[in-house]
């Protein structure tokens, strides 16, 4: 029996560029396989709008299952995300909001600070956020539903 093999968007600035690395190697591990939005290399001048805005685009669009992105603090990498019409981004620091923002709100896209995070914290995270299932009960759907109309709707 074969298992599919899920494609995951990461990317990172500067801030997050030494965990997205070591990140990328753990999904190989586990049979993900990481697409690098960027950093391709460590520079401390650079934006994270310029890879998190690809990265949440490719989620948006199907392109990738799920994303993470990962600035120093992770917020700056959360509020470019959700600036893209169907991306459910959260920053997330502990194991049952990685979880639970995808069973609830059908989160596709995790955001991280990687200087806040630590590596094994990363990783459990990470774990809980991809092996996670859109419940969709009718108050979830009923949620997201409000939420979509607001996108369509500004």
């Amino acid at each position: 029996m074969s298992t599919v093999i899920r494609k995951i968007g990461i990317c990172a600035d500067h801030g997050g560029f030494e965990l997205k690395e070591s990140l990328k190697s753990f999904l190989t591990e586990n049979k993900f396989e990481p697409v690098d939005f960027g950093a391709t290399e460590l520079n401390n001048t650079d934006d994270f709008p310029d890879y998190v805005i690809p990265l949440a685009k490719a989620v948006a669009a199907g392109e990738v299952f799920r994303g993470i992105a990962i600035c120093g603090s992770g917020v700056g990498a959360c509020v470019a995300a959700n600036k893209i019409s169907g991306i459910r981004a959260a920053l997330i620091t502990d194991y049952f909001s990685a979880h639970q923002g995808v069973e609830d709100d059908d989160m596709n896209l995790i955001c991280l600070g990687g200087r806040v995070t630590g590596y094994a914290s990363a990783e459990e995270l990470v774990l809980a956020f991809l092996n996670a299932k859109f419940i969709g009960a009718e108050r979830h759907l009923r949620r997201l539903k409000k939420i979509q109309n607001l996108e369509n709707h500004p």
